[in-house]
């Protein structure tokens, strides 16, 4: 069992910067390929990010690439989603996940455990 907790959402102008940080349970963390996705109102949740257990390799939604970084602390049990240059499209609530593989960590049904979520919200 990985119970997952994010924290660091809030409210933000377009253009700024917010780190989201998901802490997970147990001491099988470092066996999980960890995720972000997002879901905005009306809309269907989606991938924002993944990143292997070693943390070696990360991958992005188009959407998000250049502007969003994935990054790891295995000693730390964390997971951390460093979002820059914010625009209003990217106001939703991010949930963390943790996937069995780096593929299952993209895919909305094969997500193994999932977080509560964190609002974040960019005003124009």
């Amino acid at each position: 069992q990985v119970q997952l907790v994010e924290s660091g959402g809030g409210l933000v102008q377009a253009g700024g910067s917010l780190r989201l940080s998901c802490a997970a349970s147990g001491r099988t963390f470092s066996t999980y390929t960890m995720g972000w996705f997002r879901q905005a109102p009306g809309k269907e949740r989606e991938f924002v990010a993944k990143i292997s257990r070693g943390g070696a390799n990360t991958y992005y939604a188009d959407s998000v690439k250049g502007r969003f970084t994935i990054s790891r602390d295995n000693a730390k049990n964390t997971v951390h989603l460093q979002m820059d240059n914010l625009k209003p499209e990217d106001t939703a609530v991010y949930y963390c996940a943790a996937a069995g593989s780096l593929a299952a960590a993209g895919r909305l049904g094969s997500i193994d455990y999932w977080g509560q979520g964190t609002q974040v919200t960019v005003s124009s």
